[in-house]
């Protein structure tokens, strides 16, 4: 077509879908799962697909990713809402903050933010924890940048790296990864991309920006709890942590013993995703719930109030499923695949700047995942040995890249820190850079060994 061969002709509409979907949600303020919908349907039109086929194409896509992730968001979200209503984060964020002392108070935020924020959102976390930072910064006089900076890139880290959030979910499902190799190897890397973000990176730039709290939402928010109202830390830790325990168990019986064995035949159910995180959903309703006195009604409230908020999100990884299916049944993928292997791109790097350019467009780290996965999942196929899992973290390392003006958080920082553009620039979105970058280094230091 206008003289081109097939193959040239698919990746020059690649292309111009993908511009396209930037332009929609960046130029003309379309909602994502809008936008994922008609790039979909475009690049099925003008690839040559039969329109019965662009339709079931989009619909395999949609339902096979929602099949599964959207279930995981249901339950992890509702796990979330329970630790954050009973109080559970507070306690962890107060017992660490208690170990570390005065002076070493932002890395208690930073294990504080990683630790709360493997089951909940970003946002959900933020919110959760940024009342703890005024707190804090008022309890000992240190800079709220010097805590606050630890606090957002243990949040981000996870968000980024750690099932079961749905960046890295829906990665795994993309990339055919194993959930629990997924999750040791993206602990591996977040907790010192996070230190190196957080903690260190936040007492350097402290000394330059020190940050000065909005006043109206210290009052509003820095209140203080009473610590013996709180689960204890260990009920806490136990319930929080318990479906990434289960998960990693159940890797570690796939790995030790035979097919067939009674044990690993039981861990492949228990330590599936959906169950793990049902048992600590049901584990929690007691650990954060009866055992604190909270009666059944209002529970059922919370769990209600939960899933409000991620209807959207759920939408537009369903819509970024049914793109990427149209990028793999238009021969898009293939082709796209074949141009990495004959130039013999890392396919760690691939995946890291696919996703890198999408969230510097979009400003979705969401987005980015989805269509760096669905563009990149082709060479899996082609480069025999390839650790998906790795591709996992590497879509997810860039899919946090240089938040800018485009992004809700970006907003959402500069807001409660009180900072200027350029001060939120040098702060949040440094820390961001500094989370995606260090964290390919690892990614490739550890795919030396794994």
């Amino acid at each position: 077509m206008f003289g081109m061969s097939h193959e040239t002709f698919l990746l020059l509409d690649a292309v111009v879908t993908v511009i396209g979907l930037i332009i929609l949600i960046t130029k003309f303020k379309f909602h994502p799962f809008i936008a994922l919908t008609i790039a979909a349907a475009f690049l099925g039109l003008t690839s040559g697909m039969p329109a019965g086929t662009i339709i079931k194409a989009f619909q395999d896509g949609f339902g096979g990713v929602l099949g599964f992730v959207g279930i995981i968001l249901a339950l992890g979200t509702m796990l979330g809402k329970m630790m954050a209503e009973s109080g559970g984060a507070d306690q962890i964020a107060q017992t660490l903050i208690r170990a570390f002392g005065k002076d070493k108070v932002q890395w208690a935020m930073m294990f504080a933010a990683f630790l709360v924020g493997i089951p909940l959102f970003f946002e959900i976390g933020f919110v959760l924890l940024i009342p703890l930072v005024f707190i804090v910064a008022r309890r000992t006089g240190v800079s709220i940048i010097k805590i606050g900076i630890p606090l957002l890139a243990g949040l981000s880290a996870v968000h980024g790296l750690v099932p079961p959030h749905p960046g890295p979910l829906l990665a795994i499902g993309i990339f055919g990864a194993d959930i629990g190799k997924t999750i040791l190897y993206g602990l591996i890397v977040a907790l010192p991309t996070a230190i190196i973000a957080g903690p260190i990176f936040g007492t350097f730039i402290a000394k330059h920006i020190p940050g000065h709290p909005n006043q109206e939402l210290v009052d509003q928010l820095a209140r203080e709890t009473n610590a013996a109202e709180l689960p204890s830390f260990s009920i806490t830790l136990i319930t929080v942590l318990s479906p990434v325990f289960l998960m990693l168990l159940k890797t570690f019986a796939d790995v030790a013993l035979p097919d067939g064995n009674l044990f690993r035949v039981w861990m492949d159910m228990i330590g599936h995703p959906i169950s793990a995180l049902l048992l600590a959903l049901l584990l929690s309703l007691y650990t954060f719930g009866y055992k604190q006195g909270i009666g059944s009604s209002q529970m059922l409230k919370w769990l209600d109030a939960s899933l409000a908020p991620t209807a959207a999100i759920i939408l537009i990884i369903g819509a970024g499923g049914g793109f990427k299916q149209m990028l793999v049944t238009s021969g898009v993928g293939d082709v796209i695949g074949h141009m990495a292997v004959s130039a013999q791109i890392s396919p760690i790097l691939l995946a890291w700047l696919v996703a890198a350019v999408i969230r510097i467009a979009t400003g979705s780290a969401t987005v980015a995942t989805i269509t760096g996965a669905g563009i990149v999942v082709p060479v899996v196929g082609m480069m025999p040995g390839v650790n998906r899992e790795l591709l996992v973290l590497a879509t997810g390392a860039g899919s946090l890249i240089l938040s800018h003006v485009n992004d809700a958080g970006f907003w959402l920082v500069k807001q409660y820190f009180n900072m200027t553009v350029a001060e939120t620039f040098k702060t949040w979105t440094a820390m961001e850079t500094i989370l995606s970058v260090v964290g390919l280094i690892f990614i490739l230091l550890l795919s030396l060994v794994v």
